[in-house]
């Protein structure tokens, strides 16, 4: 048996802020029910689902984090700013990657990086 996908979802407490912050990120939106309070966003090959249904405890932080590999981590994150949002600076972590992190609106952390021997 082999497992073919796996696609995070992340609770929100709207839909809109939600996919306006991850449309800047260079997400589209692919399906979305706005009766229901979710939607599908995807990016390349990349898959993500945002709903209001699941968050339970509206005013707690989150505790999820989701990884995201760019192609090319500098001008990913120079698209980012250029889209709008306030992001550190990028950053050499301890175990080799270049990254910078950010939260969305709903305190789900956002980790985002490259491997530096792969050209960033």
């Amino acid at each position: 048996m082999r497992m073919n996908e796996l696609i995070p979802m992340l609770p929100v407490k709207s839909i809109s802020a939600s996919v306006e912050f991850y449309q800047k990120l260079g997400f589209s939106v692919e399906r979305r029910n706005d009766d229901w309070g979710w939607a599908m966003l995807c990016f390349d090959d990349c898959r993500l689902m945002v709903d209001q249904s699941i968050n339970l405890h509206r005013d707690e932080p989150r505790q999820s984090v989701v990884y995201l590999y760019p192609e090319n981590i500098v001008e990913y994150h120079q698209q980012v700013r250029r889209n709008g949002l306030v992001v550190p600076d990028l950053d050499v972590t301890f175990y080799g990657l270049t990254e910078f992190r950010l939260d969305d609106p709903d305190g789900n952390r956002l980790w985002i990086g490259q491997n530096k021997s792969a050209g960033a």
